[in-house]
């Protein structure tokens, strides 16, 4: 399709597709976006941190506050020569599908926000309330100097956001069909398990570690750590990575280091995950040590003020009822929500992000900017 034929989401979409962004670059889609929203009366504001960029922008001054979230980075494209078409090169092909990197994950979601907002704000000039963005090229990376360190700075200020929408692709079949309403936090561990070194001809005079740990792992895998609620699943740990020995057949290894993940629901806290780890290592008598990383606590927006206008959006632009879901792995939301601000995700299929050809249906980012539209009028328009 010529660029003419597409719609300004789409035309959008490809602009900023065609910026090679892979974490931490932005490569000028933020100014770009900040062009769109400034023509628009938007405050923008660069908050910047080591090689992160991240874009912070504001229309309103008083009242309630609903923020739009997203990313400009995208992961790596793998081999090139894998994609049917230049991963960098946005293309709308016969089928009607948006190829490229980052068209569901996720700059095509931010394509449909800045519509949405550009219609709304032509149509409704002295909307209630403020709104808001928040940009950043740090979300596929470590996550430590964009959103993370943006929520912390308005922290301080006292910035309220009361609502924000995260553009990550949470559709499964159809636009729509699941919304985010949560995630599970994520706690790490790097466990370390000391034994004694020795020949594997004496083991008499050594201490296996690989041996000695296998009990303890082997209950920690199938400890029931809680029954999850009505939002949750079950609380999990999975065992990521075993790594022992000198690569040596006749050497006994000195010790062993496991890495290992709770996915947990808000039936469990961190402290109470430590503590029953550290007992049951204990009750095998092992020498040990765990580093803790912890990526993200649980959150939860229970029904309220924006769920059911996104609801009620999907339901009039797709005829669909959506199903919320805490499913998946972390995002963006989990640092936003501290802040007390009911979180939402909604966006494109998910089904080829970060794989090789990745794409969505391009009139999906129509639609989507059009249940964008909606929620923004149910919760400001005057």
């Amino acid at each position: 399709m010529t660029a003419a034929s597409l719609s300004p989401t789409v035309q959008l979409a490809c602009e900023l597709i065609d910026r090679p962004s892979v974490t931490p670059r932005d490569e000028g889609c933020q100014r770009l976006i900040a062009e769109r929203l400034a023509a628009c009366g938007f405050d923008i504001e660069r908050m910047d941190i080591e090689d992160v960029q991240n874009l912070w922008a504001v229309r309103g001054a008083q009242g309630p506050v609903l923020c739009f979230a997203g990313h400009t980075d995208v992961v790596p494209t793998g081999p090139e020569d894998a994609w049917s078409t230049p991963p960098f090169r946005a293309r709308v092909d016969d089928q009607g599908m948006l190829r490229g990197r980052g068209a569901a994950d996720m700059k095509g979601s931010i394509a449909a926000m800045v519509t949405a907002v550009e219609r709304f704000t032509r149509d409704y000039p002295a909307h209630r309330g403020q709104i808001a963005f928040l940009i950043t090229s740090d979300e596929e990376g470590p996550a430590l100097h964009g959103t993370k360190a943006v929520v912390e700075r308005l922290r301080e200020r006292q910035q309220r956001l009361d609502w924000c929408i995260v553009g990550e692709p949470s559709s499964t079949e159809k636009l729509g069909d699941v919304v985010k309403n949560g995630r599970r936090g994520s706690l790490g561990g790097t466990l370390t398990i000391r034994g004694k070194q020795g020949h594997v001809a004496y083991p008499h005079l050594a201490r296996n570690p690989i041996h000695l740990a296998a009990p303890a792992l082997a209950e920690l895998a199938a400890e029931h750590w809680d029954a999850g609620n009505a939002f949750f699943p079950p609380t999990s740990l999975q065992i990521s990575n075993l790594n022992a020995g000198t690569g040596a057949t006749n050497v006994i290894p000195g010790t062993l280091e496991a890495l290992f993940n709770f996915r947990f629901s808000t039936e469990s806290s961190v402290e109470d995950l430590k503590r029953r780890t550290a007992a049951i290592l204990d009750k095998h008598g092992l020498d040990w040590e765990v580093r803790w990383e912890l990526s993200g606590l649980p959150f939860l927006t229970e029904p309220g003020a924006l769920l059911d206008a996104v609801a009620a959006s999907i339901r009039d632009i797709t005829g669909r009822e959506t199903t919320p879901s805490t499913s998946g792995g972390t995002s963006d939301g989990r640092f936003i929500a501290t802040l007390g601000t009911q979180v939402v995700e909604l966006g494109p299929l998910n089904a080829t992000i970060h794989q090789v050809d990745e794409h969505i249906l391009a009139s999906d980012l129509d639609l989507l900017a059009d249940i964008y539209y909606q929620t923004l009028k149910r919760l400001l328009a005057c």
